[in-house]
């Protein structure tokens, strides 16, 4: 699943090569996507990039290449344009403490367990998005949640090893908007891409902090970040 911006880019990207057989240049994608600064652009064709869409081709400037467009988008891309894309914020049916009566699981929980909706995943890392779908469930025992709605996300990345949240882990967020500074929360940064890291409070702005020395504290101006839920509990296997 592509974040609007990332289809938009994508479908430039694939037009352009087709008018004129030469990839547009970073200032032309931002140009074309409205954004302030050619760091979004690197960083949503990095993520087209892990995610199969497309390929940098080395030793050549400019150089991108179309490997795939996404089903809904190869048929016609002028319907698929004209449809738009929302940004995937994390909302719907989310696990409440209480026992579950009919889960879709295909074990049913205990009593005293709560199912859990694994809702995608969140990166630890440079962000991704949120997948807004339910995947599959996980039990819980309902004493160690508390009151609240919950959520489950799969991490990818490793920026929060030093908080014991390992690539691979899932964790178990509790739906919220608000968080108090030096809670790990899931913040959602333009309406578009989602991130595991926590949250330091400096004035309007706010930072969102890595717990691993390789990444960068990345600060944000008022309005630029929402937050969807804090950490209450994570668990791996082995």
């Amino acid at each position: 699943m592509l974040t609007r911006k990332q289809h938009e880019l994508l479908l430039f990207i694939h037009e352009r090569l087709k008018e004129t057989g030469v990839p547009p240049s970073f200032d032309e994608m931002k140009d074309a996507l409205d954004l302030r600064s050619k760091s979004g652009i690197h960083r949503l064709i990095t993520a087209l990039e892990e995610r199969g869409f497309i390929r940098r081709l080395p030793n050549r400037a400019r150089a991108l290449e179309i490997i795939k467009l996404p089903e809904s988008v190869a048929p016609g891309l002028a319907t698929q344009r004209a449809q738009g894309f929302s940004p995937a914020v994390i909302e719907g049916s989310l696990g409440r403490v209480r026992p579950v009566e009919s889960p879709r699981d295909d074990t049913p929980p205990a009593a005293d367990t709560v199912a859990i909706p694994v809702m995608g995943r969140i990166a630890a890392g440079v962000p991704i998005e949120a997948i807004q779908s339910h995947s599959h469930t996980v039990s819980m025992p309902a004493d160690l949640l508390g009151s609240g709605e919950h959520f489950a996300l799969e991490v990818r990345g490793d920026s929060m090893i030093d908080a014991g949240i390992l690539d691979g882990d899932t964790v178990v967020i509790r739906r919220s908007d608000a968080a108090d500074s030096g809670d790990i929360v899931v913040a959602l940064i333009d309406d578009e891409e989602a991130t595991l890291k926590r949250l330091r409070k400096k004035g309007a702005s706010v930072a969102l902090e890595a717990a691993n020395p390789a990444y960068e504290t990345r600060i944000f101006g008022p309005g630029r970040v929402r937050i969807q839920g804090r950490l209450v509990s994570l668990f791996r296997r082995y």
